[in-house]
């Protein structure tokens, strides 16, 4: 997974996959519209379109609160089965997370079938990298960066809170991080994916499954977590946050589950929209936030 990124081939499931995009993009691009205002929300500053990475053509846009100074910042990942999906869609999650005090950094990443997964690990890496090293020109702390992600998005933001290669790529360990938080994220394979053709198409089978579980990355060395979870997800199962949590645990890391009654995937990402109510995800999100203000340094990955 780790050795390089080319273009994969597709074979029957990943040639389904990429004929369904299109159409899969266009109605989440008409669904996400609706919750995104037309101008910044009163007290936030928008910066769109920032290149972190000219070499691949990547870019982000931050969300900073007015008059903001060593705030905590939040690098988000948003999901999309690895294959689709684009950062202005999310605008929402910025305007939410900066209309209470943090500032947001949303960034794009490369998706399959233009790489393996090892691309898009390797441009959200960077993307913390990039964070990290502007954070005071976004009025962030450089030690209070946290990653957070929604479904596949908390796959790859756990990822780098466990597997040290990635963030060490950038001479950073995990515990540069002041904490994870994902939502209905990704962190094992369950039987039931073993014959799921998205999965198969991004991640095949064996050795490259195996190296892209965050639950096998764990080494006792991660930053806080908290693992938001609708009981109601029928996309991503809850026991992936049950599980996760347990394993961290166990290592001794700190890890905060919240399972939310009566909650599908869909709903513990759009609680952060304008018309958010129930469950309390940003009220959780800010709390975990404030509770870990810095991150714990070490030496090596």
């Amino acid at each position: 997974m780790r050795a390089s990124t080319p273009a994969r081939t597709p074979g029957p499931a990943g040639w389904l996959l990429v004929l369904a995009l299109p159409l899969l993009a266009a109605c989440q691009a008409v669904q996400f519209a609706a919750l995104n205002t037309s101008r910044a929300p009163p007290g936030v500053g928008w910066r769109h379109d920032i290149v972190f990475d000219s070499a691949n053509g990547l870019a982000l846009d931050a969300y900073v609160p007015a008059r903001a100074a060593h705030a905590p910042i939040v690098v988000f990942f948003y999901g999309g089965d690895w294959t689709h999906g684009e950062r202005g869609w999310y605008r929402f999650v910025g305007d939410a997370l900066a209309e209470r005090g943090l500032v947001a950094v949303i960034p794009d990443y490369r998706k399959v079938p233009d790489v393996a997964p090892d691309g898009f690990m390797s441009d959200a890496a960077r993307a913390v990298a990039w964070t990290r090293a502007h954070a005071t020109e976004l009025g962030g702390d450089p030690d209070g960066v946290f990653v957070m992600g929604h479904s596949a998005g908390g796959h790859i933001a756990a990822l780098l809170a466990t597997d040290p290669r990635w963030l060490g790529d950038v001479g950073l360990v995990p515990r540069d991080l002041a904490g994870c938080i994902g939502l209905a994220g990704v962190y094992l394979f369950l039987p039931a994916d073993s014959d799921d053709d998205d999965m198969l198409a991004v991640f095949g089978r064996d050795d490259g499954r195996q190296e892209a579980m965050p639950l096998n990355a764990i080494r006792g060395a991660e930053p806080p977590m908290l693992l938001l979870h609708g009981r109601d997800d029928d996309e991503v199962d809850p026991a992936n946050s049950r599980l996760f949590a347990q394993a961290l645990r166990a290592h001794g890391d700190e890890a905060e589950l919240r399972l939310y009654p009566e909650v599908d995937h869909g709903q513990v990402l759009f609680a952060l929209s304008p018309h958010r109510g129930a469950p309390p995800v940003l009220d959780d999100v800010l709390a975990f936030v404030h509770a870990h203000p810095q991150a714990t340094h070490e030496a090596g990955p």
